[in-house]
């Protein structure tokens, strides 16, 4: 029996989170959070690529031949992320710039590409939509939490806005390890009060 829409859109925000519960998109998540404005940038960059796409790939699951089915939804993919990056560059170029690689690499994505085969080529258009949008809330929630959790103990700001003096802040939350740190510790909240 399939699961209500509500569960499917609940799925990505708490039992399947990407980050906290799948351990998918690794390399955005720990290069671009060093600030609460980027994690939440790339989260939604993502979360359009995955929504866009997953419409797309469930509207044309059965015209797809299953020969090239990945080779399909990979040039699917790639045009939401070249739509996506067009726009950040021309609308917001600082993000563009502070992001950098990481925007074209959201092709090679795991969480886009896994979400396409395992859940939108198997279901309609409705739930696929639903899914898109909880897997992107998640992704964009763990991101932006992330961010703003470094952000706050290396810089002592969030989102720009100064919550206590810089020298105050431990330069390593900013950098590669307080990446790991940070992550590693709500990963472990995550899994205690995660809904089972």
């Amino acid at each position: 029996m399939k699961d209500s829409a509500l569960k499917v859109l609940l799925n990505g925000i708490l039992r399947e989170n990407p980050i906290f519960v799948l351990i998918l998109g690794m390399c955005p998540t720990l290069a671009t959070t060093y600030s609460a404005i980027n994690g939440l940038s790339m989260g939604l960059a993502t979360f359009f690529v995955l929504f866009g796409s997953n419409i797309a790939i469930s509207i044309l699951k059965n015209i797809i031949p299953d020969k090239v089915r990945i080779p399909a939804y990979i040039v699917i993919i790639a045009t939401f992320v070249s739509v996506a990056e067009m726009l950040i560059h021309a609308y917001y170029p600082a993000i563009y710039d502070s992001l950098g690689i990481f925007i074209p690499l959201i092709v090679v994505n795991c969480l886009v590409l896994g979400r396409a085969e395992a859940f939108a080529a198997k279901n309609t258009v409705f739930r696929s939509a639903l899914d898109g949008l909880g897997m992107g809330i998640g992704f964009t929630f763990a991101l932006t939490l992330l961010g703003t959790i470094r952000e706050l103990l290396g810089t002592g700001k969030v989102f720009g806005n100064i919550v206590f003096p810089e020298h105050y802040g431990a330069l390593i939350f900013i950098l590669a390890p307080g990446a790991f740190i940070v992550l590693g510790y709500l990963i472990a909240v995550m899994n205690r009060f995660r809904v089972r």
